[in-house]
């Protein structure tokens, strides 16, 4: 029997065909990359950043349509303009997706410091782990939390501390917030409670 690639592998390269023909850059984030980053999560869901550059929102809905996306919402331009994001559902899986579109600023950091990993045969970029640590902190659900200290467990001191600090650091700024550092050394210390050594 010739070997299925598991859907998340399809639906990942898929994306990567659609933004390589159209010229733009992206990079997966969320619980797919922090189950790459060794956290233990159950969830189908992708998410993923791409910066538009020259190209219009009407042109990504467009592209992706034809590779087999469906918007999961009727009023595109409207729910862009809300909230930045356009939901779809891969249609052979099932598995949604949500396309972040990239703002200027800060999501430059975030697509300079990805990393490629390879999921099945597709090179797929994904965020650093550190950033994937500021969003998360960002975030703040539960899950979200759940994920940054497993991280912290399983990277331990091979994680750029300083890096995480400065974005949130930017973060809190931008968003008038004092609290974002402050979750983060409360998990700092959960993980030391744990017996995982700090990052450096």
């Amino acid at each position: 029997m010739p070997f299925s690639p598991p859907p998340i592998t399809e639906l990942l390269a898929e994306l990567q065909r659609v933004f390589a023909a159209l010229g733009l850059r992206w990079f997966l984030f969320g619980a797919q990359a922090a189950i790459l980053y060794g956290v233990a999560r159950l969830s189908a869901d992708v998410d993923i950043t791409v910066d538009l550059g020259d190209k219009s929102s009407r042109e990504i809905v467009d592209a992706l349509a034809a590779a087999g996306f469906e918007l999961r919402v009727a009023d595109a331009a409207g729910f862009v303009e809300a909230t930045r994001v356009l939901p779809f559902v891969h249609q052979a899986s099932r598995i949604p997706v949500d396309v972040v579109l990239a703002g200027p600023g800060l999501e430059d950091q975030f697509f300079a410091g990805t990393r490629e990993h390879v999921i099945g045969e597709v090179r797929v970029p994904v965020a650093s782990a550190e950033d994937l640590v500021a969003m998360k902190v960002l975030a703040g659900r539960p899950r979200d939390v759940g994920d940054v200290e497993a991280i912290l467990r399983v990277h331990g001191d091979a994680l750029d501390l300083h890096r995480i600090r400065t974005t949130l650091g930017l973060l809190e700024a931008a968003l008038d917030r004092r609290d974002l550092m402050s979750e983060l050394d409360r998990m700092l210390g959960l993980a030391r409670r744990a017996g995982t050594p700090p990052p450096a």
